[in-house]
């Protein structure tokens, strides 16, 4: 499956939209890495393990996004919104969210 944040795809046509579809997750933050991420902070340099809790929650918004696109019958999502929100007390929850118009393509413009 196409999936970009273009409004369409280059030499395809689009030939059919199904809608927008949608993907969401929501993901807690640990309190180990909310302890070395704030040593980290203080000393310099990145978070690697927040780094790979938004890969990971990020990465199954889109897999949501595209399995509610793929049963729609489309085969590229295009326009694709990337969101992130914190919720929570203190923060600590990591909402991401993935939007986006599902296609079907065509060969040519």
């Amino acid at each position: 499956m196409i999936v970009t944040t273009t409004p369409t795809v280059e030499n395809q046509k689009i030939r059919e939209y199904h809608g927008i579809v949608t993907g969401e997750t929501i993901i807690g933050a640990n309190i180990f890495k909310d302890i070395f991420a704030g040593i980290r902070d203080i000393v310099g340099g990145r978070s690697g393990s927040y780094e790979r809790v938004l890969n990971e929650a990020r990465q199954s918004a889109i897999s949501e996004m595209t399995d509610k696109a793929r049963k729609l019958g489309a085969d590229a999502v295009v326009g694709i919104d990337l969101d992130y929100e914190t919720l929570g007390a203190n923060g600590g929850m990591i909402m991401v969210t993935a939007s986006g118009t599902a296609v079907s393509l065509s060969e040519g413009v």
